[in-house]
């Protein structure tokens, strides 16, 4: 992947290295040459301060002054009272559409996803530290998105910033996934619950295909794939509830207890047939929803938060 910037951005820099981009800046309006009509003197760029204006001597601060405040040919007429407000003007140079700035942020963002992925697999090792440059060469791209994206994950707790030289993988042990585990609970356990008398069962039969691909996804043992499939199943089901503040944050909650743990927890992970033993449980949590069995319901959605990973 290559990164077109344009505008220019500059970035905070904990691991040292530079963090500004390229800019294109735009010039300025050029002012020509001195112009002779017939009748009318010659008038230098830079005078000395005054002009020939309707047979009388006007000092050129005064007219600017005058223009600003619109009294030279009524308010919103005058270019410097134009400018003064803010609005546009024929010599102006046109300000190109900020593609580039979509751009750079779409690439912040695939950086962005791509080191969750590998947070997920374990790739990026809890404790080690890593400099934005390196992972930019890794990537192919500059060292801005990277960091722009590492610090990111900071805010999520993911890494934690080492002044001078990059991010460190933060170490998470079995006590802080509890935690999580039990604050998700709270959270889901009791929309689940109510979502199940309320949600009708054709709105829940649509969620078949979202339960399903979590199947497929713990069948292909791919941890990656399997976190983002069991996060959008759970968001589909949240989201019957209507309040988009609490998905977002049952959503971050669930993607922090899919990082990797230290220690001899990470060592056994969860296996394939965790995965799979896990998609079941949506499918048949999907099932109970649809057959409005409450107890059930209750039952599946406890196990499955005491287990969650």
């Amino acid at each position: 992947m290559k990164q077109g910037a344009q505008g220019s951005a500059v970035t905070g820099n904990p691991d040292g290295s530079g963090g500004l981009d390229g800019a294109e800046g735009v010039g300025g309006v050029g002012v020509g040459g001195p112009e002779v009509r017939a009748g009318v003197p010659r008038v230098p760029v830079q005078g000395r301060g005054v002009e020939e204006e309707r047979g009388g001597r006007v000092d050129r601060a005064d007219r600017v002054e005058r223009a600003e405040r619109g009294v030279d040919g009524g308010p919103g007429r005058g270019h410097a009272g134009a400018v003064a407000r803010g609005e546009h003007t024929h010599s102006e140079t046109p300000i190109p559409r900020p593609r580039a700035l979509v751009q750079r942020a779409s690439v912040r963002g695939q950086i962005l996803d791509a080191l969750r992925t590998a947070l997920v697999t374990g790739e990026l090792t809890p404790g080690a530290v890593y400099s934005a440059p390196a992972l930019g060469e890794r990537f192919g791209v500059s060292a801005t998105p990277v960091r722009e994206a590492m610090q990111q994950l900071a805010l999520e707790g993911a890494v934690e910033v080492v002044p001078n030289r990059g991010f460190r993988v933060v170490e998470r042990g079995a006590r802080e996934l509890a935690e999580l585990a039990e604050v998700r609970a709270l959270i889901e356990v009791p929309v689940m619950l109510r979502l199940a008398r309320t949600v009708s069962v054709e709105r829940w039969a649509e969620l078949r295909p979202l339960a399903e691909a979590t199947v497929r996804a713990a069948s292909s043992g791919c941890r990656a794939t399997y976190a983002e499939s069991d996060r959008s199943f759970h968001r589909a089901v949240l989201a019957f509830c209507g309040n988009e503040q609490l998905v977002q944050l049952a959503d971050d909650l669930h993607r922090r207890a899919q990082w990797p743990l230290v220690g001899p927890v990470r060592v056994s992970g969860r296996g394939h047939a965790d995965l799979l033993a896990d998609a079941a449980e949506h499918m048949a949590l999907l099932d109970a929803l649809i057959a409005r069995d409450l107890d059930v319901v209750r039952s599946l959605v406890g196990e499955h938060f005491a287990g969650a990973r």
